[in-house]
């Protein structure tokens, strides 16, 4: 096992805040440093199924999520103009009495404050903020973080928990040469009330057209529905959450939908259209050196059609104070981390690429017939869902 120690985490989104409660739990010394100068999350709906929930009720804010959180009854598959039922899978109950812990629908904002308060409970002051990694020097004794503004900080151990332009990541293994893949997602947040008559189900609900796909939900406590539309198109927007594009483009975008899609986009704020244009990386097999590791997007960002980014980045934080417990030490623990992260967080990478092919079919007939040889919910139960980094046997 190895002994108290102090590790720095570059980020602080959500599986830096992750790591870091998990870590200070175990009784190490954590410092946490953020490039940004306010804490905050994205405006977004995020869906934590059981496997990342294990992690938060580990952490000790299950119930302070709860309370904010949506239990969506389904994921309900269907066509995108008619809105003809294609395939449907049971949440709520059912998904927590087969994997022990809920499904949530939550505001990414409202997750990123409870991880937040709950990090500053176990060590007031350990978040620093505008300290934006530069680089970091590593020896036999220690690690130093180098900032831009030429402050330094010295640990035992550095986490790269800094996201898809990782520091961390590039200093380790160089360039990771994103692909745009010809997808990029709209985002949009609409009050429940502007779009009662067109959806009013407390369901996840996923619109399948040739190139494309639109999905909605509620979060906050079904007053607010998150959208999503998915849309094949030449790169307009930048590989970052906080593009906006003018609304008019997102209209023409959705001409042919579904009239619910359409209510949805209509009821949007018009000033607060985003695009993200979506980029494959290849999945990585090695990203830890003696006392420097990463998790999360850092290492294996993947496309959002099985919505499980942070999910992957809170089973991370678990499986690596694991390794840290199992250890004798902690260049043997990232090793212990990475050999049991990089089968599993591959395979979410390929399975979320193959989601794009599947909800993206060129006919009505084609999407028929892939579905008619797939159960999406079987499926995601059997290896997805079942997942626990608390218990999964270390290797």
């Amino acid at each position: 096992m190895v002994e108290k120690c102090k590790i720095m985490i570059a980020g602080a989104g959500l599986g830096g805040m992750a790591a870091a409660a998990c870590l200070l739990m175990d009784g190490h010394d954590v410092e946490v440093f953020e490039q940004a100068r306010e804490l905050g999350e994205i405006g977004a709906g995020i869906q934590i199924s059981a496997n990342a929930m294990h992690v938060l009720r580990h952490i000790g804010v299950d119930a302070e999520l709860a309370e904010q959180a949506v239990r969506p009854e389904a994921y309900t598959f269907c066509m995108g103009d008619t809105g003809e039922f294609v395939q449907s899978f049971a949440l709520s109950v059912e998904h927590e009495q087969a994997h022990g812990a809920p499904y949530f629908h939550v505001h990414r904002a409202d997750l990123h404050a409870i991880l937040v308060r709950r990090v500053l409970a176990l060590k007031p002051g350990c978040i620093h903020l505008g300290r934006r990694l530069a680089s970091y020097e590593e020896t036999s004794d220690g690690v130093t973080a180098v900032f831009s503004d030429g402050l330094r900080a010295t640990g035992d151990l550095l986490v790269g928990a800094d996201g898809l332009k990782s520091i961390v990541r590039q200093q380790m293994r160089g360039s990771d040469n994103p692909v745009y893949t010809g997808d990029s997602v709209w985002r949009a947040m609409v009050p429940a009330s502007k779009v009662a008559k067109e959806f009013d189900i407390v369901e996840q609900k996923l619109w399948m057209m040739p190139g494309g796909h639109a999905i909605a939900y509620f979060i906050r406590n079904c007053t607010i529905v998150n959208f999503g539309l998915v849309k094949k198109k030449p790169k307009t927007g930048e590989e970052s959450w906080t593009t906006r594009r003018p609304w008019e483009e997102l209209k023409a975008d959705v001409e042919g939908w579904h009239p619910a899609v359409q209510a949805i986009v209509d009821a949007a704020d018009k000033d607060a259209c985003f695009l993200w244009a979506l980029h494959i990386r290849e999945p990585k097999s090695d990203w830890s050196t003696d006392r420097v590791t990463a998790l999360g997007d850092s290492v294996h960002a993947t496309l959002p059609y099985l919505a499980q980014g942070a999910a992957m980045a809170f089973e991370d934080a678990a499986v690596l104070t694991r390794a840290l417990r199992q250890e004798a030490s902690i260049a043997g623990a990232l090793q212990c981390y990475q050999r049991n992260r990089y089968e599993r967080t591959g395979r979410v990478v390929r399975e979320s690429s193959e989601n794009g092919r599947v909800f993206h079919q060129p006919s009505r007939e084609a999407l028929r017939e892939v579905f008619a040889n797939r159960n999406m919910g079987r499926e995601r139960s059997n290896w997805l869902f079942s997942y626990n980094p608390w218990t999964v046997e270390l290797t």
